[in-house]
């Protein structure tokens, strides 16, 4: 099975930046999509964006698209969400998650998830 560990969340302030990374077990992830998902208390989760493991193909939601930006490290495992002009809004628990399916932007079209990194940004 698939392990992912997240981390690289913390406080920052407004207009700040933050780098997530999120290791994978998986030596070879030429079918996977990994995305990167959101949530706050009382909301559904929310996709941020995703990337394909094999071409590097991104798509990201309108709500953070021009800010945070999806890479990924083949060699280290390794998926990054680098994210830029931080806004309060952005406030949430991150999560990465694998889908060995076709990209979407729903969360039940994934079937790994990591632990989830609280990203805080206030003043």
């Amino acid at each position: 099975q698939v392990q992912l560990v997240e981390s690289g969340g913390g406080l920052v302030q407004p207009g700040g930046s933050l780098r997530l990374s999120c290791a994978a077990s998986e030596r070879t992830f030429s079918s996977a999509v990994m995305g990167w998902f959101r949530q706050t208390p009382g909301k559904e989760r929310e996709f941020v964006g995703w990337i394909t493991w094999s071409g590097g193909r991104t798509y990201y939601a309108d709500s953070v698209k021009g800010r945070f930006t999806i890479s990924r490290d083949s060699a280290k495992n390794t998926v990054y969400l680098q994210m830029n002009n931080l806004e309060p809004e952005d406030t949430a628990v991150y999560y990465c998650a694998a889908n060995f399916g076709a990209p979407g932007s729903r969360h039940y079209e994934y079937s790994y998830w990591g632990q989830g990194t609280q990203v805080t940004v206030s003043s």
